[in-house]
């Protein structure tokens, strides 16, 4: 059995989760709505405010499927119930980034400012306080829509191993290198 595939997925109060004939898991939550189309080889069982999943047998094809579908209807019932947040630092002298409605206006160093336009799923806030680096903030109910607009907002400008100047997650490590040394 999978590990993560035979855990149960509590369904909290204000979510309602429904499947279709065809395998469409629908989860509508106070956050939104969120649809995944499940492989047949996964039979999905919803009752008593509990969501289990079981597969057709032990090929690594099914096995594989098994953990991946109980991870992503678990993210969709944790999106529309309480969402999810990334949160991303701006870090160089002269990077600055704002936030105008779903346009995320960036100063990143080259010639131009970036203009970057966010899905209307996802909200983004920017934030720049005097002294500290100006911080981006990226909350949605789909997490995986989330994650993608995160990293395309990283790969703009993504930090350099030098000094470390560019966009990163916050709590990120890098790791750094030594510059030239003189002899």
């Amino acid at each position: 059995m999978s590990r993560i595939g035979k855990l149960p997925i509590n369904i909290p109060a204000g979510v309602d989760v429904s499947l279709s004939e065809d395998n469409v898991v629908t989860v509508k939550g106070k956050l939104g709505e969120l649809t995944q189309k499940v492989d047949p080889a996964i039979t999905v069982n919803i009752e008593e405010g509990q969501i289990s999943l079981q597969r057709a047998s032990d090929s690594p094809d099914h096995r594989s499927k098994h953990g991946l579908y109980r991870s992503l209807i678990a993210n969709m019932v944790q999106g529309v119930s309480e969402g999810f947040t990334v949160v991303q630092e701006v870090v160089g002298v002269g990077y600055k980034a704002e936030s105008k409605g779903q346009v995320l206006e960036m100063s990143l160093g080259f010639s131009h400012n970036v203009m970057f336009v966010v899905p209307d799923e996802v909200k983004v806030e920017a934030v720049t306080e005097k002294r500290k680096n100006p911080v981006i903030t990226l909350t949605s109910h789909d997490k995986q829509l989330l994650g993608q607009v995160a990293a395309k907002i990283r790969s703009l400008r993504p930090p350099e191993p030098y000094k470390g100047k560019g966009i990163r997650f916050r709590g990120e490590e890098l790791r750094k290198k030594a510059g030239k040394t003189a002899e």
